[in-house]
């Protein structure tokens, strides 16, 4: 997966916003104003690229101990969050079903009102 492949994957979700509240290194995805995604830009360019993605925290530990390139989340709660290394042994698909999970997870810790408001959104 290239970051042009990521970028288009994430911001093609309904009501994705991308923003940069950290650094100007750090590429975060937000839907609703909360994080569901986030890279280092610097990471990319580098050749060793990595997602933090949330995720449910009992499958979060079955994805560790599954695979060698999905860790507890960096400087996330290591609960919540994975850091998952691109381009290693997770394929592609799997890295978009998991960012899937993210975004889902996040849209339905939203308010009803904000879930509609995303909703209604056109395409």
């Amino acid at each position: 997966m290239n970051l042009e492949t990521y970028y288009e994957y994430c911001i093609s979700k309904k009501g994705v916003t991308e923003h940069f509240p950290f650094d100007q290194d750090t590429l975060v995805f937000k839907v609703g104003g909360k994080m569901f995604a986030l890279s280092s830009l610097r990471q990319w360019e580098k050749g060793t690229p990595s997602v933090n993605l949330k995720c449910d925290p009992e499958r979060a530990q079955e994805l560790r101990a599954q695979y060698d390139d999905v860790k507890p989340g960096f400087h996330m709660s290591k609960i919540h969050w994975n850091t998952v290394a691109i381009n290693q042994s997770v394929p592609d698909n799997l890295i978009k079903e998991w960012i899937d999970h993210s975004y889902e997870l996040v849209f339905k810790s939203l308010t009803k009102k904000q879930q509609n408001e995303i909703t209604e959104l056109p395409n």
